[in-house]
């Protein structure tokens, strides 16, 4: 058996951290609060995996990553994943996912309606938040009809997705704001 590793990585929101096993990912992680976080939760998802350098494929996903939390337009959707780990539905929809360009985003009916499935919209939902591989395949980018957020299980929940989405400069709406340079918000808890 392969030796799975794991490298943790600074970038302009937070500590993010990628695992391997041979030349696939077999999971990221989205930014946490300190590296103490990154390094326990790893070791939940996983317990085997050795610490390493970030060399070849990578570096480069390391260098994308990094580039895309400053802003850049990177396209991620080439890295190699183990993906046929995951469920049949669960590809499908991380397959849709990978489609959706930074900047752009689909509903949770909309990535359904894709694979097939209408109606499984619900579905779907649970099938992104088990994504292993986050900010590879960007779940951020698919949201609730009517430009609601969604959920979203990454440290700091819905306002993590609402950072990444604020710096990809992502329309949450096809109607033209006048308020489209400002960051997107969480809307406050009705009581």
């Amino acid at each position: 058996m392969t030796t799975q590793h794991f490298h943790l990585f600074d970038t302009a929101i937070g500590i993010c951290a990628l695992a391997w096993e041979g030349e696939r990912f077999i999971g990221a992680q989205l930014p946490e609060g300190d590296e103490a976080g990154a390094r326990r939760r790893l070791a939940r998802r996983f317990p085997e995996a050795e610490e390493a350098g970030a060399q070849g494929f990578v570096a480069e996903a390391v260098a994308g990553i990094r580039a895309l939390f400053t802003g850049e337009t990177i396209d991620l959707s080439h890295l190699p994943l183990a993906i046929e780990t995951v469920p049949a539905f669960n590809r499908k929809v991380y397959e849709v996912a990978l489609s959706i360009p930074p900047g752009e985003t689909l509903t949770y009916g909309a990535v359904a309606q894709r694979i097939g499935e209408p109606g499984a919209a619900r579905a779907v939902g649970v099938a992104l938040g088990q994504n292993p591989w986050p900010i590879i395949v960007p779940c951020h980018r698919v949201l609730a009809a009517g430009g609601g957020t969604g959920g979203f299980s990454a440290d700091g929940g819905i306002e993590t997705k609402l950072r990444i989405l604020t710096i990809e400069k992502a329309r949450t709406s096809a109607e033209p704001s006048l308020f489209e340079a400002l960051p997107l918000a969480a809307r406050p808890a009705r009581s």
